[in-house]
């Protein structure tokens, strides 16, 4: 994450009758198969999900990363002892669409009830049938989340929520065309602005500035307006690929919180979902964030040496690994990424290792999506079959990675772009802090400065009323 999470998490009627598209799950009522559908797409099962992979669904405990430190996702299983068995449907409404836990503590907002508020009554009501009445209870005690002062003070979260905290269009969601439901889609159950939204200084989503694109946890959330700049380029059907698999050849291919998107919860929508989600997109306003970018008209650099010439570089391939002093990008590349992507970066005919060369993530103005995918790799679960390209992070050092990062770029994608070891290092540990979080020390100090200012103005004043 991307935050997790995460990004895109996002029928052509609305939530009841939506159903009767939907595959059959046996002998569940309607109401239950319902809420398995929408708990999908609002993607609950990406946070809400254990540590490990094989922990049980919805029983909590993974770390979500944020600016201000991990946040523990809660066990959401009818567990009464450690998940959400003991509340009530007002108390479930509650923490969806007003952040507020059954005992009366904020949530932080990593949990999108800043879009779930959206949420129609039918929807939270199918929501809460289907996890107190069809989820298995996990007894999975799950740790609090601890975060550094001030942040641990859940109750600063109550002004935050008087000032960022707003009703949506209720009655879009009723509407029966592709675009309004795309829009509840994209907006409410998808929380897609979460991730592709920039924040402002409170770190709260600009909307001057909705789904123009934003860094979240290293990753670049690209914008997805219909700007060239955006997804200008893409057609309906290249949409609704890339949000079922994760992939359109010599376009693009999801990694970090998009692929736990599609993983967890886009494979899973019904076509109809899928094409209003992609035609509400190709209309959302046109944003310029970046350079307007078609990867399909995308030729490759001649490379700087002949297919012999790298012979010698695959034999020491270990060595190019394993020792920390080796910077050229050239042996780099060849030890650790020919083999998939291929001697001069076309990837496989069959385009499952894909191009570097019509690739957003090379040919683009933000490098970022390169090197996290070269450091955190690239793992993705798709109906019939699996995307796994490994981490280096750990294999090689900063230095390495902006050299790999620098052959790809100047041989495969936009020669104009650089890395060096510094950014590498910046996204190892998550990408720059926001304002808020640089600025805290700061603030805490100004903060200590105006109460002892205030001590001293308070007791002078009833010194003189003593006189």
């Amino acid at each position: 994450m991307t935050f997790s999470r995460c990004l895109l998490a996002l029928t052509l009627t609305a939530s009841v009758p939506l159903l009767a598209h939907a595959e059959d799950t046996g002998s569940k009522p309607d109401t239950q198969q319902s809420g398995e559908y929408l708990a999908k797409a609002a993607d609950c099962a990406a946070c809400h999900r254990a540590p490990d992979a094989s922990g049980e669904s919805y029983s909590g405990g993974y770390a979500i990363n944020s600016p201000m430190g991990d946040i523990i996702a809660s066990n959401i299983t009818p567990s009464k002892e450690h998940g959400i068995g003991n509340y009530t449907e007002l108390q479930f409404k509650r923490a969806m669409q007003d952040g507020i836990r059954a005992d009366g503590e904020y949530l932080y907002p990593a949990m999108p009830y800043t879009s779930y508020r959206g949420l129609t009554d039918d929807d939270i009501h199918a929501l809460y049938v289907y996890f107190m009445e069809d989820v298995e209870p996990v007894d999975n005690a799950v740790p609090d989340t601890e975060l550094s002062f001030p942040y641990n003070l859940r109750m600063l979260m109550g002004p935050w929520n008087l000032l960022f905290l707003k009703d949506h269009d209720a009655q879009a969601s009723k509407q029966s065309d592709a675009i309004s439901r795309g829009r509840y889609l994209v907006d409410t159950l998808g929380h897609c602005g979460s991730c592709h939204t920039p924040r402002n200084a409170l770190m709260a989503e600009k909307d001057d500035q909705y789904l123009a694109g934003a860094i979240v946890d290293g990753w670049h959330a690209p914008n997805i307006t219909s700007d060239p700049s955006g997804i200008g380029h893409w057609s309906q059907d290249e949409l609704v690929q890339y949000l079922r698999t994760g992939h359109v050849a010599n376009k693009a291919q999801a990694a970090g919180g998009m692929a736990e998107a599609v993983e967890y919860s886009l494979r899973y929508l019904k076509d109809a979902d899928l094409q209003s989600i992609a035609a509400y997109l190709q209309q959302v306003p046109p944003i310029r964030n970046g350079q307007a970018l078609d990867v399909s008209s995308a030729t490759k650099t001649t490379p700087q040496a002949s297919a012999t010439a790298f012979e010698p570089v695959r034999d020491n391939s270990p060595e190019a690994l394993t020792q920390s002093d080796s910077t050229d990008g050239q042996r780099l590349y060849t030890a650790a990424c020919a083999s998939c992507h291929q001697l001069h970066g076309q990837g496989t005919q069959d385009h499952f290792y894909p191009s570097l060369i019509k690739n957003v993530s090379t040919q683009g103005d933000n490098v970022n999506n390169l090197v996290m995918s070269i450091l955190r790799g690239v793992n993705r679960q798709i109906d019939d079959y699996t995307v796994a390209m490994p981490a280096f992070d750990d294999q090689l050092n900063d230095q390495q990675i902006a050299a790999v990062s620098n052959y790809v770029l100047t041989q495969f994608g936009n020669a104009e772009q650089s890395v060096d070891a510094a950014q590498v290092a910046e996204l190892r540990n998550g990408a720059p802090a926001p304002w808020l979080i640089r600025a805290t020390p700061w603030l805490l100090g100004l903060a200590v400065i105006v109460i002892l200012l205030g001590i001293v103005l308070l007791a002078r004043v009833l010194q003189r009323r003593r006189k």
